[in-house]
């Protein structure tokens, strides 16, 4: 690692401790309205990334055109903050860097609700999002907690990958228009249940789907893209470093338990 590189990533985590007030371990809600219990949750307390629930990405994954190489160095902990950062330097085959983190093999659950508190980078060629994966990689069904193109700051994307009846994969979305999601944070969730999923935004219901709900255990991601045939490459006003800047992650389970919440363990143990 170069000074420069190390007093660039030194800055920013200054910037990323000052964006916005994290919430204290204390102040963690282990249950909210409608019955939901806390089962599993990330509030970035300390000063390293915890590996027993978190693996970094370090590829040049090949999907849609993507010009970003997942590197851990782009990933940080630091007053109370989860920090991805994007930056303008060569590595890999690709003209970008940039973080993504995720829970595979770690942390995967069939239902839930899944709830993380952002503030995200932004710029033309940008691409935060926080998904759900299957934990065995297959694909789809894929839950898009949030999505957002840097160029269109104030617009978040809602969407459920899957397979329809004539074999071809399709989705289903929403899009909410509302604050300029770059200038704070805001809180993203999902709640997904066997016969439905219901999006919300800073606590507001913003759009629900009960058709071709996926019923198998998923990994939580969270990263920035950089390009792609989505919000396409940046340009010369693409400002950069850019920094996602992640307060919490929390997912809850239904109590009383009336719905049967499904672990990954327990599939494969046959308790499910």
């Amino acid at each position: 690692m170069n000074i420069g590189y190390a007093i660039t990533m030194a800055a920013l985590a200054v910037l990323a401790g000052c964006a916005g007030p994290a919430v204290a371990a204390e102040s963690v809600p282990a249950e909210l309205e409608g019955g939901w219990r806390l089962i599993w949750n990330d509030e970035f307390e300390g000063e390293r990334l915890d590996l027993s629930k978190w693996t970094p990405e370090d590829a040049a994954l090949v999907k849609n055109n993507e010009k970003q190489y997942y590197s851990p160095e782009m990933v940080s902990v630091s007053d109370g903050h989860l920090t991805l950062t994007s930056l303008k330097e060569s590595r890999g085959g690709r003209p970008y860097l940039s973080g993504l983190v995720e829970t595979r093999g770690k942390f995967a659950r069939a239902y839930g609700r899944y709830e993380v508190r952002a503030k995200l980078p932004g710029g033309k060629g940008l691409w935060p999002a926080h998904w759900l994966m299957p934990d065995d990689n297959s694909w789809p069904p894929e839950i898009d907690i949030m999505e957002l193109i840097g160029h269109y700051p104030d617009k978040v994307h809602m969407t459920h990958h899957f397979h329809g009846p004539d074999g071809r994969v399709h989705r289903r979305g929403e899009v909410y228009v509302g604050p300029d999601f770059t200038e704070d944070f805001h809180t993203f969730a999902v709640e997904w249940e066997p016969d439905a999923l219901r999006w919300y935004v800073d606590g507001q219901l913003r759009f629900t789907s009960t058709r071709d709900i996926p019923h198998v255990p998923m990994r939580i991601i969270l990263n920035t893209a950089v390009g792609g045939d989505w919000p396409g490459d940046p340009n010369k006003n693409t400002v950069f470093p850019q920094t996602h800047v992640i307060d919490y992650v929390r997912v809850y389970a239904r109590t009383p338990r009336n719905i049967e919440f499904v672990s990954a363990e327990e599939l494969a143990d046959g308790r499910a």
